[in-house]
């Protein structure tokens, strides 16, 4: 019992916990708990230690430093110990996302919507890596024509006439419709149906082609997209990967989608998609794939403007 009035004690006249100082004094509770009741150990940790790990990361938290103990009751430095899972980092991007969202403005229907896009595809095999800087100005309500870039290419898109259906949208207007509830928004990625690991596979694939094409969100669909994501059975994590602008971060993926979102791993803010895909080649009776490469799409500004060809102000 000491060493749970240590705790209490310590908590007295200091400031509540952040959610990620919690997170990591949680984790290695948990860790020696495990350690602890883990068969066949031939030396297994008493109850006590586990007692004086909760109070070593209870010091930590409010120190603002990473402290964990050892086997040998010593404290070494730690930085950044916590392992967080696919499912967390979702969520922890979702609250960016809705802070980042909050400041961008509502633009009118009769506006533009524009982004600046920074693309990197690089060789699987070696070779020249190519970049490119893709400009789009898209119509919000679809009524006007758009200005967009595809690898450099300029497409000229004319107005979207009243019987024209694309999914995912690209326009304001209709991204508006689309539920900002995770739950519903992910059953809109299954199409209704149940989840399986092929359903599941392509809800993670429809969730990547929301968020491939130049496009704003409107407010909480980025979030809920994210939140959508981390209740999708089998997405993992990568602590080491790079966006097309060097960043460093944090990536999901799926083990049967080509498709990573990278984050990041400080901010969790979103950085872009990364993507395997291929080029074709004539062979006698049809084509096939060939020159296979991993392309990153970061997005590097968005804004909203009042024609085609301007840019927001800095």
């Amino acid at each position: 019992m000491d060493d749970l009035m240590r705790v209490r004690q310590m908590e007295t006249g200091t400031p509540p916990l952040t959610h990620e100082a919690r997170s990591a004094a949680r984790l290695r509770l948990r860790s020696a708990i495990s350690e602890e009741t883990r068969p066949h150990r031939s030396a297994a940790l008493s109850r006590r230690l586990v007692l004086r790990v909760a109070v070593a990361a209870t010091v930590a938290a409010v120190a603002g430093t990473a402290v964990v103990a050892t086997r040998g009751g010593e404290d070494r430095d730690a930085s950044r110990m916590t392992t967080l899972s696919a499912a967390q980092v979702l969520h922890r991007a979702a609250d960016r996302s809705r802070s980042d969202s909050a400041g961008l403005p509502i633009p009118r229907d009769d506006q533009y919507l524009y982004t600046r896009t920074y693309i990197t595809q690089k060789p699987l095999e070696g070779g020249k890596t190519k970049t490119w800087t893709d400009e789009s100005w898209l119509s919000v309500d679809g009524s006007k024509p758009s200005k967009r870039q595809e690898h450099g290419k300029i497409r000229n898109d004319p107005p979207r006439s009243k019987h024209d259906w694309v999914w995912p949208p690209t326009a304001y207007a209709d991204l508006k419709k689309l539920p900002t509830d995770p739950d519903e928004l992910l059953d809109l990625f299954r199409h209704g149906s149940k989840s399986t690991p092929e359903n599941d596979a392509s809800a993670f694939f429809e969730a990547c082609l929301l968020m491939k094409a130049p496009r704003v969100m409107p407010p909480g669909l980025q979030a809920a997209a994210f939140e959508a994501l981390a209740k999708i059975p089998g997405v993992r994590l990568d602590h080491n990967q790079v966006d097309a602008l060097g960043r460093h971060g944090i990536a999901i993926s799926h083990p049967k989608a080509s498709f990573t979102f990278v984050f990041d791993r400080e901010t969790y803010d979103y950085l872009g998609l990364r993507t395997k895909g291929s080029g074709l080649k004539r062979v006698k009776g049809g084509l096939e794939l060939d020159g296979w490469y991993f392309e990153m799409r970061s997005l590097d500004e968005l804004g909203v403007v009042d024609r085609i060809g301007q840019r927001p102000q800095s």
